[in-house]
């Protein structure tokens, strides 16, 4: 029985008029068919440039040094770390140098910044040059870079004045210093008792 009543119900309720109104649906439009424009290309000429002229620069020749050549060369670059190089030009100047790696006493640094005394590779040097000047005086220098500094030598090379004197001595005081009087003290503190003066 109440499935029945449960079916009637359905029944009425399905068969009810609506209160709701109908789905709403969109009215289709048709699309508007456009036609897209047409523009002529435009035509653009390339500008003309003209070149710009620039004069060559005019440099001045030095005529005094221009017959000056090189007439010999070389250049030596060995595995181990040395070297030596030469030239020599048509106005009788030559140059030579040679290097060598050694072992020198200097300062390393580890990690953490601490500085130690130890053998590290260094490079000395030699060499020589010969040049006459515009005067015509003839120049000859040759030189030592090594771990004791750089030694140049050459007759044109300054040389520093010998002083001979004799060094100033300090004067001699024959006299008795003074001496501070013994006053007596006394000792106090802990350990210590009595008036005892030492």
């Amino acid at each position: 029985m109440k499935l029945f009543v449960i079916a009637a119900v359905l029944a009425v309720a399905a068969a009810a008029p609506s209160s709701y109104k109908p789905e709403y649906k969109a009215p289709a439009y048709a699309a508007p068919a456009y036609v897209a424009p047409s523009y002529a290309a435009p035509s653009y000429s390339a500008p003309a440039y003209a070149a710009p002229a620039y004069a060559a620069p005019a440099y001045a020749k030095d005529n005094k040094y221009a017959g000056i050549t090189v007439t010999s060369q070389s250049d030596e670059r060995n595995l181990d770390g040395s070297s030596q190089w030469s030239y020599a030009q048509s106005d009788y100047t030559t140059r030579e140098e040679s290097q060598v790696q050694k072992k020198l006493q200097g300062v390393a640094y580890d990690s953490y910044g601490k500085a130690t005394y130890e053998d590290v590779m260094g490079n000395t040097n030699k060499g020589s040059s010969y040049w006459v000047s515009p005067e015509g005086e003839k120049f000859t220098l040759t030189w030592v870079a090594d771990e004791q500094g750089f030694k140049p030598k050459g007759d044109h090379l300054p040389v520093a004045p010998v002083h001979v004197y004799e060094l100033p001595v300090a004067p001699v005081h024959e006299y008795e210093l003074p001496v501070a009087p013994a006053l007596p003290y006394k000792r106090t503190g802990l350990g210590y008792s009595g008036n005892s003066y030492y």
